[in-house]
């Protein structure tokens, strides 16, 4: 009887500690755009384009206070994060926060992977310069 309760629990431990985390590895991914939101010096609006050449970053997980990765926006603004596996996800880019300490502010959206073999999209995400 002691074997066959070892067993089960030496199957549960490996049942359990099979279970990925977010991260890289899966076979899904996140894509978006950023939109750049201009401003002048006196915070008149000016205009709006994609945002070339942005940083978009990504955080695995949701204990993270870093990030794990971080890609540039092509030509048209448009970012993917790809082979990710199933779990949650923070994406966020920096816009111009006169009110705020340091002068930025994250702009973040949140999205779980459920699936594997799977696009994912965080919308436009809107920052100002």
């Amino acid at each position: 009887m002691k074997k066959v309760l070892g067993l089960i629990a030496a199957v549960g431990l490996v049942a359990v500690s099979c279970n990925k985390e977010a991260g890289e590895g899966g076979t899904s991914s996140i894509t978006g755009s950023i939109l750049v939101n201009d401003f002048n010096g006196a915070g008149v609006f000016v205009e709006s384009y994609p945002g070339q050449d942005e940083d978009v970053y990504i955080i695995y997980g949701t204990e993270d206070q870093t990030y794990d990765d971080n890609f540039s926006t092509s030509h048209d603004g448009t970012f993917r994060f790809d082979y990710l596996t199933p779990g949650d996800y923070t994406i966020f880019a920096y816009s111009r926060c006169d009110t705020c300490a340091g002068g930025q502010e994250a702009i973040k959206r949140t999205i779980n992977i459920a699936d594997n073999k799977t696009e994912y999209t965080v919308g436009t995400i809107e920052i100002s310069k």
